[in-house]
């Protein structure tokens, strides 16, 4: 009987606790079978398509397209130029001081992406290097982004960027 308890209380704490980092997420088909999900080659080439819309949006001088592939939540944070921001309003009124402050002064941003690694099947985390040209403030540097996969596709959770010296 003690083995079946304890099997029994094994399963239970089991039972309640989250999935383990990268493992597979299950996730409910309309068909009602349940199917492990992970993240895929797939996923990798939206996560990218995601940057690269940003870098287009960025370079039409739409900071509205671009902020639209950050999450819309106060959990996001941003950080760059020693300085730690805090949600998505704080982020985009940091861009718009520093970027938009006349047409035309946003330069051409690229995104060179190095690496993709996933975060279990709703996340992942991109490291790379970014160039800008042009405009008030040209640089370039290194950036890594925590991405997650939500209701409306991709959006960036949290963004570390900072300039070369």
């Amino acid at each position: 009987m003690r083995p079946l308890a304890l099997l029994l209380l094994v399963a239970c704490g089991a039972a309640r606790h989250p999935d383990p980092v990268g493992a597979p997420t299950v996730v409910q088909h309309a068909n009602g079978h349940d199917a492990a999900r992970a993240f895929t080659d797939g996923d990798r080439a939206d996560v990218e398509a995601t940057l690269a819309a940003q870098a287009a949006a960025w370079n039409r001088g739409d900071l509205d397209g671009f902020m639209d592939k950050y999450a819309r939540t106060d959990r996001l944070v941003f950080t760059s130029g020693g300085k730690i921001r805090r949600g998505w309003q704080a982020t985009y009124d940091a861009f718009r001081t520093k970027y938009v402050t006349a047409p035309g002064t946003m330069g051409t941003l690229t995104f060179d992406v190095l690496q993709v690694d996933p975060a279990g099947a709703d996340g992942c985390i991109v490291l790379g290097r970014w160039t800008l040209v042009s405009g008030a403030h040209p640089a370039t540097g290194l950036f890594s982004v925590v991405l997650e996969r939500q209701a409306g596709g991709w959006r960036v959770i949290h963004d570390h960027t900072s300039a070369d010296p």
